[in-house]
């Protein structure tokens, strides 16, 4: 839903209009998108190893196709641009039938299957990271970076300054699996020495059942901790960090990359196609960002990654220079331009 705001934000500046599709699930975050209509379709996952929810699955999207071709025979668009997963489906497929030029925007380093199944017919497919795997060949492939709003780009620091006494930990862990962080985290950093301890000032993403036991490990090794199940405000506490521990979702590792932070990075474990360690590898492969599996992730094993890392100033500079080299802050416009490119090559 970020870079669907950010490109919505950035197109209607420029005086589009903007009509929205997306599921019931979607529609709860799509308040802050500036589209107006905004419409809701059926949508849902197929997956031949459940036969049942595939043919309850094939069902919603027939109905979200019929949805998706009344309104778009009736709105008439010069474009549609996709941001994959399945609410994606019903509206790309009646474009791409009526022969409407269609973008796609892929956010992690592996080709979703849904953008898959439209990548051959699409004007172009564009990505957040210059690796994408799972790309057809022959498709239009052009790296714009991940949209992200307004707010994080303006938060992004300047430079980096390593911890001399206070070191900023913010642990971020997303909406799924976020009970490994909750839990983990506080058990290492209770396990690390005393005068390391001392310093820390911790910002934790919490699960709302795992807050009062994260909470309490901190209060027990005398460690200031915020913990919280939601931060309005995780662009601040992002920009303040000197180490950040997270996953590796699309969004979460361009964020890092624009606020250039050295990280600890835990793909999850279900991703389709495994995309978050493809995303990690990213700030990995620049020497920025290490790589837990969540089979490693571990009190013990955090523990040891804590001291290596918040222990050498040297390493977490050049961390953060290399991560601000794969941070693309004009993803958004670089992006609008190609739907803008898009229309004037194929007026309707």
């Amino acid at each position: 839903m970020f870079p669907a705001q950010a490109l919505a934000e950035n197109l209607k500046c420029q005086g589009w209009n903007i009509a929205m599709m997306t599921d019931a699930r979607g529609r709860k975050y799509a308040d802050r998108i500036p589209a107006d209509p905004i419409i809701e379709v059926e949508a849902a996952s197929m997956t031949p190893r459940r036969p049942i929810q595939a043919v309850a699955g094939a069902i919603k999207l027939g109905r979200g196709i019929k949805t998706a071709k009344v309104f778009i025979k009736d709105w008439n668009p010069h474009i549609v641009v996709g941001f994959g997963g399945y609410p994606v489906f019903p509206p790309m497929r009646v474009a791409q039938v009526r022969g409407l030029p269609t973008i796609i925007h892929e956010q992690n380093a592996v080709l979703g299957r849904v953008n898959r199944l439209f990548a051959g017919k699409a004007k172009v497919v564009a990505s957040g990271f210059a690796d994408l795997e799972k790309c057809p060949e022959g498709v239009n492939h052009v790296v714009t970076g991940n949209p992200l709003r307004a707010r994080i780009i303006e938060a992004a620091p300047d430079t980096y300054t390593a911890p001399k006494d206070t070191i900023n930990l913010f642990i971020v862990g997303g909406s799924l699996g976020a009970r490994l962080m909750s839990e983990t985290v506080p058990e290492a950093v209770a396990l690390l020495p005393e005068d390391m301890r001392e310093r820390l000032h911790v910002v934790q993403q919490t699960r709302e059942d795992s807050l009062d036991r994260a909470r309490q490990t901190y209060a027990d090794v005398g460690v200031f901790a915020l913990c919280e199940p939601f931060f309005s405000d995780v662009e601040t506490h992002l920009a303040k960090a000197h180490y950040v521990i997270g996953r590796a979702g699309a969004s979460s590792v361009s964020e890092i990359a624009l606020m250039g932070k050295p990280s600890q990075l835990v793909p999850l474990a279900t991703a389709m196609d495994d995309h978050q360690t493809e995303n990690a590898k990213v700030l990995k492969r620049l020497g920025a960002a290490d790589i837990t599996p969540e089979s490693e992730f571990t009190p013990d094993r955090v523990k040891t990654i804590l001291m290596k890392r918040l222990n050498d100033s040297n390493w977490l500079e050049r961390a953060a220079l290399a991560a601000r080299t794969a941070a693309r802050p004009d993803a958004a416009s670089q992006l609008a331009e190609q739907v803008s490119r898009t229309v004037r090559l194929n007026p309707g």
